[in-house]
Parts: C-alpha cells; structure tokens; sequence
C-alpha cells in the first residue's frame, strides 16, 4: 500500500511539472504575454502637444540623387552637397551653378564673403563664390572623420568626429591648434562621441558652440579652443535629448536660437540660448520613424531649412 501511495505521488508530481513546463512555454510566447507594466512607452513619447509647435512646413523641393551629404543657406540660396556634387539652388528648386567635386563631400558652410568651406572625410577646400578652387588643405590621418565646419574671420573650425576632436586651420589650410573637450587638466573624458555625429556652429556673437553628443550637450570654447561654458538637456520628453548621440545636427537662428535636430525619434526643436525648450518646428510623425536626422540650416529670415535624407526633399519651415 505505502509503494503505491509513493508511485501516486510521484506520478502527480510529475503531472505537476509538466503542466507547468508546459504554461511557462505557452506564457512566453509573444502572442500570450502579459503587458509589461514597467515598459516605457515610446509612442507616447511621439506625441506633441499642437501649442508646442510653432512652425508649419511652406515648401518641399524634390532632390533626385544615389544620396545628399549636407545643406548650408546664403543670400537666400540653398547650397547642397548631393553625390560628389555642389549645387546652388533657390528655393524653388532651379540650379543656379553647380560643380563635379571628383570626391565625396561631408559637409559644409558658407562664409559672409561667398567663400564655400566644403569638408570631405580627411581633409577640406575653399571655393571662391564663382566656384574656383582657392585652396585645398592637407589630408590628416585615416581614422579622421571630417563632419562638421565652420568659419570665423579667417579661421575654420572642423569637428573630427574619427579623433573625437575640433581642430583650428587658418584659410591657407594651415592648422592653428586642435583640443579634445577636456574641461579640465584632470577630466577622464573630452568629447564622447558613439556615432558620426559631432556638429559645431558659430553664432551670431561669433561665439563657437559645440555638440558633446554622448553627454547631449552643448559645449561653449573660446576661439583658441578654451572651454567657456555648457547647457545640457538629457531626457526622453520632448524638453530634451536622448539616446546615444543627440542632437545630430544644430544650427543658430538669426536671434541666437539653437535649431536642433535628432535621431533615432527624428525631430527638429527649437531651445533658447539657455537651453530651454521654446518650440517645435516638426514632430517625430514628419518624419520616416526611426531614421535618419536630417541636416539643417537657417535663412536670412530665419527659415528652416532641412535635408530630408530619407524622403529625398529639401522642406522649408516657416514661423506660424
């Protein structure tokens, strides 16, 4: 009697087991999982409140090429980096002039003479505003990786997102100096950079302004590469940045503005110069989901003017 009460209980046992083993499997499925309470919902996130956008989209030009590189905005024309090309174009699309670079770009900008700053992966060149080449600079070591430019007086910034540092050239092409984002002697980190993005501009108090894009900061140095001062906005809302490497790109408005534009939930904003959030010029629904930061650029009237890689267009936003 007391063997067959042991092989009861051992056959229950195991009838136990098995229909647990078995629930388990089922329950982890997809289909049959429960809603994870704690999961952060991104959707949400997405989502813009209408009184935070201040902007509407007036005008989108069809772009056709294999792929766009960069944007810049002078006496109201649009300078674009498309292929291993430069075009000039106004706003209504029309090619003003336009010339074969024989390499492919990165990016660029346009200095208050017309000159044409045009960075490519390891070196950069300046343009006169008829086109001709003036000059061509040096190329710096293999793992540099050209993404950002900028000009002030005769001096060019360059972000080198390969070496994680900003360098200073003077306009025959030769460098002036070059510092890593360290913000004191004893700092374990400079510039903290995942990805290639690492962008930099100069205001309109000629000030030179700097993205960390791992810490989602803007950085402030003087002209000779000292550290000044900083703004930061970490946060998954809509008031800051997140994710590995934001913002992507950034560009001043006429009124000292920061227009910041980010990836992974793709979006353009607008923050004062001390960081806070003033508006929104295009939520995360303009955008292809999950894709690319388009490049961005300011006019004279202080229109936005984005590179939208993924749709193929140059969309210009106005102020409501």
């Amino acid at each position: 009697m007391k063997n067959k009460l042991i092989a009861v209980f051992i056959i229950l046992l195991i009838i136990i087991v098995v229909y647990i083993l078995i629930f388990d499997f089922n329950s982890a499925k997809i289909e049959n999982r429960l809603a994870n309470p704690y999961e952060f919902n991104v959707e949400e996130l997405k989502k813009v409140d209408n009184d935070l956008i201040h902007y509407h989209e007036s005008k989108q030009i069809k772009i056709i090429s294999e792929i766009s590189h960069g944007i810049a905005c002078h006496n109201n024309l649009i300078y674009l980096l498309q292929d291993n090309v430069l075009k000039i174009i106004d706003k209504n699309g029309h090619v003003k002039n336009k010339i074969d670079l024989n390499d492919e770009p990165s990016t660029l900008c346009v200095k208050n003479d017309g000159h044409i700053i045009i960075a490519f992966k390891n070196y950069f060149r300046i343009y006169a505003d008829n086109l001709n080449l003036i000059m061509e600079s040096e190329r710096e070591n293999e793992k540099s990786v050209f993404t950002s430019v900028a000009c002030r007086g005769n001096i060019v910034f360059i972000a080198d997102a390969g070496n994680r540092r900003v360098m200073m050239f003077d306009e025959h092409g030769k460098k002036k100096g070059e510092f890593g984002g360290k913000t004191e002697k004893d700092s374990k980190h400079g510039f903290i950079i995942p990805s290639a993005y690492f962008d930099l501009a100069i205001n309109k108090d000629e000030e030179l302004w700097v993205v960390n894009p791992g810490k989602h900061q803007f950085q402030q140095y003087s002209l000779n590469g000292r550290f000044i001062g900083f703004w930061e906005r970490t946060s998954m809302t809509i008031t800051g940045f997140s994710g590995c490497c934001n913002p992507a790109h950034f560009c001043f408005l006429p009124n000292g503005d920061f227009v910041t534009s980010e990836k992974g939930m793709v979006r353009i904003k607008v923050h004062k110069p001390s960081g806070e959030l003033k508006s929104v010029v295009a939520a995360p629904e303009n955008f292809a989901e999950g894709k690319h930061a388009p490049d961005i650029c300011c006019d004279e009237k202080g229109n936005i003017i984005a590179l939208d890689y993924d749709r193929n267009m140059i969309r210009i936003f106005e102020l409501n």
